[in-house]
Order: C-alpha cells, then structure tokens, then sequence
C-alpha cells in the first residue's frame, strides 16, 4: 500500500524535516503521498511535488487548517489514512502534536521517533535517552509513526514532478483557536538544520558570557544552542536547548563548550559527525563521546579560537 507524508511547513515554505520523512518513507518501499494542510499553502504543494520520490500531493487548502491545529488536522489524516499502510511525520512539535490523534483515531499504536526501518513493519528507535536501540515491529493495519530526521538523509528537494491533487474536506472541531504566536528571530540557521553548531553549558556562568559563541557562530555560520542546565539557569532562551527534552540535532560539527555531558544532553547530539568538547575538567563525561577534546578554560579557549578563525 502506499504512504502518507503529513508535510511540516508554514504555509509559504517546506519544512526542511519532511525531506528526511520521505526518505524513511522511500525506505519503507511503495508510493508515497505527500498531505499538505494549510491555507494559501499552493506554493508548499509544489514544492513537495518536487521531491524525489513522490508520486503524488494531496493539498487541503482550508482556512481550517491554517495553524495546523490538531484538532483540526488530525481528524483529516486520520480518515485519509484509512485508505494507507503507513502515516508518517516529522518528530517535530507539530508532527509529535498531530500523530497521537491520529493513531487514537485509527485505534492502533503509535511507533514514535523512528531512525531506522528494516521492514515495512519493523523499525529501529531509542529509548532509554539514546543509550540503547528497541527492534519494534508492529502488526496494525495502519503504522501510524514519526520520524526522527537526524536518523535519515534528506531527500532531493528537486528532481520529482507529482501530481498535485485537491482535497476538499474540511474538519473544523471548533474546540480550540489559534490566539498568536512569539517566534525567536536569528540571523543564524536553525538549529536542527544548521551545519556547525556551537553550544554553551552551565560553564559559561551567564547569559552575557555566551557573546563569546555568537562571535565564533558569526564566522563560521553556525547555530548556537544550549545544554539543558543552561537554559534552566535562565542564561538563554529554551528554544536553543539541545537534548532529549530540547532539538536533536546531527550537524556536520558539533563544538560542546563548557557543557559536561549529561545524557540529556548526549541524547541530543551524539550523532553529529565530529564532536569538539572544551571543558577544563578532564574528567567531564562529553569527553567520552568528543572526537576531539581541549582540557581548558573556555574563557580562555574560545576568544583564541574566534582570533583563529
């Protein structure tokens, strides 16, 4: 049977993830449908009918599903699922908002943040805040699951030409309203899409200090994020948290300044490509995972390393 991709977007652009959906979708083998749900969203369908590996768009244009509100959207995927062998989303808020509703609806299990697939019905996922790896195979007519992107490549943004198809249905539960939104703004990337990320820990003693990462993220492009005692300490704003309970990132390098290792954190990062870890305790756990490690004061380290970059 074919495979439902419910996109994350903001009804102008794709969100970067679905890429990574798709190619778990691919994995899963058969055709895979994209769902685009939003309002004035056309130019998000088109560009999901250029993804390689998509056969074909389904665009619910409805003032519904502007927000993408769960109670909204869920009941949509819910019944379009009915006629799939899998639904699919980004581990993101919105797909981890969504799929439980949907798998409740459809009165089956949820297999959740999947970084593997073996089979049509079996799928690798962590548990345990990464440190071990669960086989899960599931027998449900509809194998409702979100995906973790950092577990698979992106998909071509170009190379495919999908129908795109209308879909007329509109499901307004009128139990919830979108009041407003307060959204960080940056000149940095994003920080699950970014190459280079540079993050700060509890060493870094305050808010003011981190400065010293935003001048080395400046020269080399990169996202600046956080470890949890970071942003618990109120240094900087949740949204720049790394870890189980913050983003997941898998960047091409990952710098760890002052940040000793935590599993929360690891949970989060460990699969970035090479680790750089500066810490002036030898001791410290992210030693364990770095490919690279400076036993140094940061205070130190980090304005020589922006004087050499």
């Amino acid at each position: 049977m074919a495979i439902l991709v419910v996109a994350d977007h903001n009804n102008s652009a794709l969100g970067a993830s679905t890429l990574n959906t798709v190619t778990a979708a691919t994995a899963i083998g058969g055709d895979v449908h994209v769902l685009v749900a939003g309002t004035g969203c056309a130019a998000v369908a088109d560009a999901a009918a250029k993804v390689a590996g998509v056969s074909k768009v389904l665009l619910a244009d409805n003032a519904a599903y502007a927000n993408q509100l769960p109670e909204n959207v869920a009941p949509l995927v819910a019944e379009l699922g009915k006629g799939y062998g899998h639904v699919l989303a980004s581990a993101t808020t919105t797909g981890k908002n969504i799929l439980p509703r949907v798998a409740a609806a459809l009165d089956v299990d949820q297999i959740s943040e999947i970084t593997k697939v073996e089979s049509a019905d079996t799928f690798q996922r962590p548990i345990y805040a990464g440190n071990a790896i669960a086989t899960v195979q599931s027998s449900a007519a509809v194998k409702v699951i979100t995906v973790r992107s950092t577990g698979f490549d992106a998909a071509a943004a170009e190379g495919g030409s999908a129908a795109v198809e209308a879909v007329a249905t509109a499901n307004d539960a009128g139990v919830s309203a979108f009041v407003g939104e307060e959204l960080a703004k940056s000149d940095r990337p994003e920080l699950t899409a970014a190459k280079i990320v540079i993050s700060g820990g509890r060493g870094m003693q305050n808010g003011d200090n981190f400065e010293l990462l935003y001048k080395v993220a400046d020269k080399l492009g990169a996202a600046v994020g956080a470890s949890r005692a970071a942003v618990d300490a109120g240094f900087v704003p949740n949204d720049m948290q790394v870890g189980q309970t913050g983003k997941i990132v898998a960047p091409q390098l990952y710098v760890a300044v002052g940040i000793s290792g935590a599993i929360q954190h690891l949970a989060g990062m460990k699969d970035s490509k090479v680790i750089v870890a500066i810490n002036k305790d030898e001791e410290a756990p992210i030693f364990q995972v770095a490919d690279y490690g400076l036993v140094a004061d940061l205070f130190e380290a980090v304005p020589e390393l922006e004087s050499l970059v």
